[in-house]
């Protein structure tokens, strides 16, 4: 059986705008792909456990904006679903701020300050793009996701964790599982990363094969 495809961060990254660039594909059809797989998770951690409450805890960049997006499917499913905007409304653009907008049409419910008593917290605080310690508010928000007794869901990598070198950034979420796009995370093969990941699941956005190919052997 061939080994499964990890990518780095610069790769991944490289992928997504190769899809637009190359292939035409608006950034904003990749969240949305991103976001229905994560729904789909989610809605199969919620019914396994029989419980309703979901918590989107969205931060700054397109791991927000995929928490946005699939609080919105979630909703639609029948779910209760609180969405934590962890930045000002204001500092949100592009795909998640279309997002972001969207939810608040929606009349979603949205705030701003920790909410207990959720039964499933959807991880979309930090994403793959850091590579220096976590500190100030994020790092606050780790730590109480952590302190939480609901199971969590980790959107593309926990936030903290380095997803290159597979250790976290002076703290990390631990998640039970993890949706991640495209491909395996370099770092999620490495001893102890599975701690913060939980169990990994690969979501296909679209993004084309060939191109993915082409990539990954570069």
């Amino acid at each position: 059986m061939a080994e499964p495809l990890t990518l780095s961060r610069d790769q991944v990254r490289r992928i997504d705008q190769l899809a637009v660039d190359e292939f035409g594909l608006p950034g904003i059809v990749l969240m949305e792909n991103a976001s229905r797989q994560l729904a789909d998770h989610a809605e199969r951690m919620l019914r396994d456990m029989d419980r309703r409450h979901a918590l989107v805890v969205a931060g700054g960049g397109n791991n927000g904006g995929d928490g946005f997006a699939a609080a919105r499917h979630l909703d639609n499913r029948g779910f209760d679903v609180t969405i934590v905007r962890t930045k000002p409304a204001d500092s949100y653009t592009g795909d998640a701020r279309t997002n972001l907008d969207t939810c608040c049409a929606m009349g979603l419910n949205i705030v701003t300050e920790p909410v207990d008593g959720a039964d499933l917290i959807v991880d979309g605080l930090l994403g793959t793009g850091l590579t220096s310690d976590v500190r100030g508010d994020a790092a606050e928000w780790i730590g109480w996701i952590n302190r939480q007794p609901a199971a969590v869901l980790a959107i593309d990598t926990p936030s903290g964790l380095d997803c290159d070198t597979g250790e976290p950034l002076g703290c990390a979420v631990h998640a039970d599982e993890t949706v991640t796009f495209v491909a395996l995370k370099k770092g999620f093969a490495q001893p102890g990363a599975s701690a913060y990941t939980g169990v990994v699941h690969v979501a296909d956005i679209g993004a084309p094969s060939a191109l993915i190919a082409r990539v990954a052997g570069e």
